[in-house]
């Protein structure tokens, strides 16, 4: 007999801009983000027996987040979504869990003539700040912050040898190589009991994304590299100890390879091993290097 297992639902893509003005300096300060929030609880009547009445709608779940980011603060965004996915649970009786993800966009304020500009800004970067935060009844909160999109590349200090040959082997061994890929990092804190706690924990939130960034820029930069699964180890270490309530650790770093081209065929001209200078970037398929590191 067919039943149903499991079900959630939700808004996605809610986009928001959020402005802060003031009054005393006239400098203005903005936040854009899109935020998704997915529902679960007793709503299984509304799957199999058309059963409207349990359904909070997903417009009302909109209009709550514009509510809430008119009433509330918006960063950081640890809070706004822990304040959004508790509203739920505390709202909505039958609803028993609410997880609300925020993606923060870039806004950087503008430097004109060696000045902070008051109320322009730009986009430099598709990097975003996410977060995921989960309201469960009886079980409190959990919040997962990260980086996306950190697009990062060094032209030397990476290496990749002493990997596994076989007659399926083709890869040379490299002892220097460049090293590009898009940073997704992410980290997971100790569960909060309520959003009171969350908000007592607010200071922890931007210091540890600014260290988490720091310690990652670092890493690539200066280590030189083994292989990404070492260097990506490493990062999770320095984050385990510089956030002491993180539990766990996360990184997904996929490989953006620049292939060496050989000019050879014309009139001999050299671009390989020490003479190469132009390479070919490439977009797929690449390498895949994930991992996880707790406590």
């Amino acid at each position: 007999m067919p039943h149903l297992s499991g079900a959630q639902y939700g808004k996605d893509n809610i986009r928001v801009y959020k402005v802060h003005r003031d009054e005393n300096t006239k400098v203005h300060t903005v936040v854009e983000m899109t935020v998704c929030v997915l529902l679960q609880g007793d709503i299984e009547t509304s799957y199999t027996e058309a059963d409207n009445s349990v359904v909070v709608a997903t417009d009302t779940m909109k209009q709550t987040v514009y509510i809430l980011a008119k009433q509330h603060d918006v960063t950081p965004p640890e809070l706004f979504g822990a304040t959004v996915a508790t509203h739920f649970t505390d709202t909505y009786k039958h609803i028993h869990s609410a997880q609300v993800k925020v993606k923060v966009h870039r806004w950087t304020r503008m430097n004109i003539d060696g000045q902070s500009h008051p109320h322009s800004f730009l986009r430099d970067g598709s990097e975003t700040r996410n977060v995921v935060a989960t309201s469960t009844d009886g079980k409190g909160i959990e919040i997962r912050s990260a980086i996306s999109g950190l697009l990062v590349l060094k032209s030397t200090g990476s290496a990749f040898h002493g990997f596994v040959r076989n007659e399926y082997t083709a890869l040379p061994e490299v002892w220097d190589r460049i090293l590009s890929t898009e940073v997704d990092a992410g980290w997971v804190w100790n569960t909060y009991k309520s959003l009171k706690d969350v908000e007592s924990a607010v200071p922890e939130f931007d210091k540890t994304w600014d260290e988490a960034r720091t310690i990652t820029l670092r890493k690539f930069a200066q280590e030189e590299s083994p292989s990404v699964q070492n260097t990506m180890y490493h990062m999770c270490e320095d984050i385990l100890a510089a956030a002491p309530t993180v539990q766990t650790v996360e990184y997904s770093l996929p490989n953006k390879h620049y292939f060496e081209i050989d000019l050879s065929w014309h009139k001999g001209l050299k671009n390989t091993g020490a003479d190469a200078e132009v390479y070919a970037p490439q977009s797929d398929p690449n390498g895949l290097i994930q991992c996880t590191v707790s406590r």
